[in-house]
């Protein structure tokens, strides 16, 4: 049994996973994954999501520790994606007399994923729908798109817990020894970045209530400091840059590109930056690059031309940015080209795309390596980043 306490009545059944190499199979998790799950001992008894298959059999050693023999009268659903629900029809095998409780749009997808009996019994909830377990009372608001279109958020008003889906989640397993941030930021702007006003209204939600303890669907269980991480959640779904610094993100094929950004790196600290941030796109994990873009105020990218467009790794990024609703920044271009140079039109033309992007007005072209020219513009450039 996981030797995680919430209080007396609200136990911990999640489990920690030691295996998975790639988070839905895109993010690098080198300390793991916890799918976190929750029951609550009352009058009734509610488990609160289940967990992913690839710890089924674990998952369900808890829940049944947890139980201490009884049948629980509830599953409560709050978000349908597979590391949460995979568990569903394995529960309802064994516990045909519990009632699932999920929202409308919970239970128009469920069959997409499982195919339970008819006789099943749901309990459909909507916005400040209330159910009590006796002692316990949970009070249910919409999350729709944070960061599925199904996602609700459950409060249990006696001990003031939020059950607050994938919000406030990270990466890692519970017993992992690590900055909680770090890890927080690369998950939120990869997994919810692209919907900061959903969650901006889900804040404004949680500001109505009294919690004293946020209970995530992954990541640690939130008991102290709340307001904390409550204001990084504000900052990040506000696309306010947390600090200020300059990321420069780069892609090099023979190594010329890579020696201008190093270059260009060295250059902005002697400057004074406050923080510079120098990433190879082809070779670092893409995720903590997104992550940086966003936390800081100012991004330099630079890139080779490559069959008459920019390198793919750069256009992969710059897509990424995109898709998660990167605006708001100030942008140096810095491109590189044997012969008709075009990088520097395509990263521009990606980043037109996107909101209140303010360009440096220095642009730098190297003709396949650094010469005296293109040094000066690129310490230009560093001047009017720094």
């Amino acid at each position: 049994m996981n030797d995680i306490k919430i209080s007396d009545s609200i136990v911990y059944i999640g489990c920690n996973d030691y295996d998975i190499d790639l988070f839905e199979s895109q993010y690098v998790v080198p300390n793991g994954m916890a799918y976190n799950s929750y029951v609550i001992l009352d009058e009734k008894i509610a488990v609160m999501d289940t967990a992913d298959q690839r710890v089924t059999e674990k998952w369900f050693s808890n829940l049944e520790s947890a139980l201490s023999g009884k049948a629980p009268d509830y599953l409560v659903i709050h978000h349908l994606e597979p590391d949460h629900a995979g568990n569903i029809k394995n529960f309802i095998e064994k516990y045909p007399d519990a009632t699932l409780v999920g929202n409308a749009k919970i239970f128009s997808m469920l069959g997409q994923f499982f195919e339970l009996p008819e006789s099943v019994n749901k309990l459909t909830v909507k916005e400040g729908d209330e159910l009590s377990l006796g002692s316990h009372t949970l009070s249910f608001y919409m999350a729709p798109m944070v960061h599925w279109p199904e996602v609700m958020v459950s409060f249990e008003n006696s001990e003031g817990v939020l059950f607050s889906a994938d919000g406030f989640g990270k990466f890692g397993t519970l017993d992992t020894d690590e900055d909680w941030a770090c890890e927080a930021r690369r998950y939120y702007f990869n997994i919810c970045g692209k919907y900061g006003v959903q969650v901006q209204a889900l804040l404004k939600k949680a500001a109505t209530l009294d919690i004293k303890t946020i209970c995530p669907l992954h990541g640690p269980i939130l008991k102290e400091n709340l307001g904390y991480y409550i204001d990084l959640y504000n900052t990040w779904s506000t696309y306010t840059p947390e600090n200020k610094g300059v990321l420069v993100a780069y892609a090099s094929i023979h190594g010329n590109t890579r020696k201008a950004a190093e270059l260009l790196g060295k250059t902005l600290e002697e400057l004074g930056a406050e923080k510079v941030v120098v990433s190879d796109l082809a070779r670092e994990d893409m995720a903590e690059v997104i992550e940086d873009a966003f936390r800081y105020d100012r991004m330099i990218v630079m890139a080779p031309t490559y069959d008459a467009g920019v390198f793919p790794v750069m256009e992969d990024f710059l897509r990424h940015l995109k898709a998660k609703n990167y605006n708001s920044r100030k942008v140096g271009i810095v491109e590189n080209g044997s012969w008709a140079p075009m990088a520097g039109k395509v990263m521009r033309g990606i980043l037109d795309e996107m909101k209140n992007i303010t360009y440096c007005d220095t642009t730098v072209t190297i003709k396949s390596s650094l010469k005296a020219d293109s040094t000066e513009a690129l310490k230009a450039l560093a001047k009017e980043m720094a």
